[in-house]
């Protein structure tokens, strides 16, 4: 599929791939989610469904909200080598997936007929939970569903908001409240009770990308291809 152009704007025919706070993940080649595809999150033992789902409820309404059909699912085993059942996106803890002190990893597969999202691989830092990395609850809270958004599309949403040539970490929009979309490198959102919930940015990248559905012309009929995964770190085939 030939990369669209992209309009510019939320109420536009074309499709958009960035606006205020928020940008998608052509860099994955991922243009749209499909409004019509229930995503579901899977886990490789009940103990880590334990500790995630909470940490999730609260932005998987939001998603609902918005258009994407996600819910948590149930166990299953993880095969790094191959792209997951479509609709599914798999939740895993690994030690410093992207090889980095306190980082996690979030990556979408897509169709590539389509350019819909078509599930996608989560790997939170194992360090969060063992006491050799320094998170606090907040950033923890916010840091889980940044990563799924990674998986659902969304790209990091920093920009060159002072005009020096640099875009730097932390760099990026910021309401009047003084906050930043969830979606920020290397980490965003809410500071207060509000912490684990998508941003207002973060959620009109979210309604565009299942807007961009209908906008470059992909239905529901459309055939799916062979899904390939964006490159993860601790070796997923290409």
């Amino acid at each position: 599929m030939t990369t669209p152009t992209p309009t510019g704007g939320l109420t536009g025919s074309g499709p958009v791939f960035s606006g205020t706070g928020w940008r998608a993940a052509t860099i994955s080649a991922v243009y749209a989610i499909d409004p019509n595809q229930q995503f579901t999150i899977t886990f490789p033992s009940q103990a880590l469904k334990d500790r995630y789902t909470p940490y999730l409820t609260a932005a998987l309404a939001q998603l609902n909200t918005a258009g994407v059909k996600v819910a948590i699912g149930g166990i299953e085993a993880i095969n790094y080598a191959v792209v997951p059942p479509q609709g599914h996106i798999q939740f895993n803890e690994v030690y410093r997936p992207m090889g980095t002190p306190g980082y996690s990893q979030g990556l979408p597969c897509w169709n590539t007929a389509t350019n819909r999202v078509w599930g996608g691989f989560v790997l939170i830092d194992s360090e969060y939970w063992d006491g050799s990395w320094t998170i606090s609850e907040t950033k923890k809270k916010n840091v889980i569903p940044h990563e799924l958004c990674h998986a659902l599309g969304l790209d990091h949403c920093n920009s060159d908001m002072n005009n020096d040539g640099v875009i730097a970490t932390f760099e990026t929009v910021k309401d009047s409240a003084g906050v930043s979309p969830l979606m920020t490198s290397p980490n965003g959102g809410y500071q207060d009770s509000r912490a684990g919930t998508l941003t207002p940015y973060d959620l009109n990248g979210i309604k565009a990308l299942v807007a961009n559905h209908t906008a470059v012309g992909m239905t529901a009929s459309q055939p799916a291809a062979v899904a390939r995964p964006r490159n993860l770190a601790i070796g997923c085939t290409p």
